[in-house]
């Protein structure tokens, strides 16, 4: 099921969450200072893409908690909407609810991104 869930995921919408992402991570990496930050975005484009058979676990320390605050205020807040707006759509339908789902991990990954663990 991972397998076919995860191409009908790229296909209807992986994609474009995906490429929100990579283009988060691209503007984080203009600046030297930021480019420990496109590389999460970049890791985190990576799940994003192929969501399905992979968890996250939260954890981190003081310097993650601060990053944290960091992206909250300059990126985090929009890829959270975007995620949380596709996962609202999608648990409309009954067969859209497993998509929908992985939206809303996504969108709580994009308030956290930083001390998170993919499994």
């Amino acid at each position: 099921m991972g397998c076919l869930g995860n191409l009908l995921w790229f296909i209807f919408g992986g994609a474009l969450g995906g490429l929100s992402w990579c283009l988060a991570g691209c503007l984080w990496c203009i600046t030297i200072v930021g480019i420990p930050v496109g590389v999460q975005c970049f890791k985190i484009a990576g799940l994003t893409f192929f969501p399905f058979g992979k968890e996250v676990e939260y954890g981190g320390g003081a310097g993650s908690f601060i990053l944290n605050i960091i992206w909250l205020i300059v990126s985090g807040l929009v890829l959270a909407l975007e995620h949380l707006v596709w996962g609202i759509i999608l648990c409309v339908t009954i067969v859209g609810i497993p998509f929908g789902l992985q939206h809303f991990k996504l969108a709580k990954l994009a308030l956290m991104p930083f001390g998170t663990e993919v499994r």
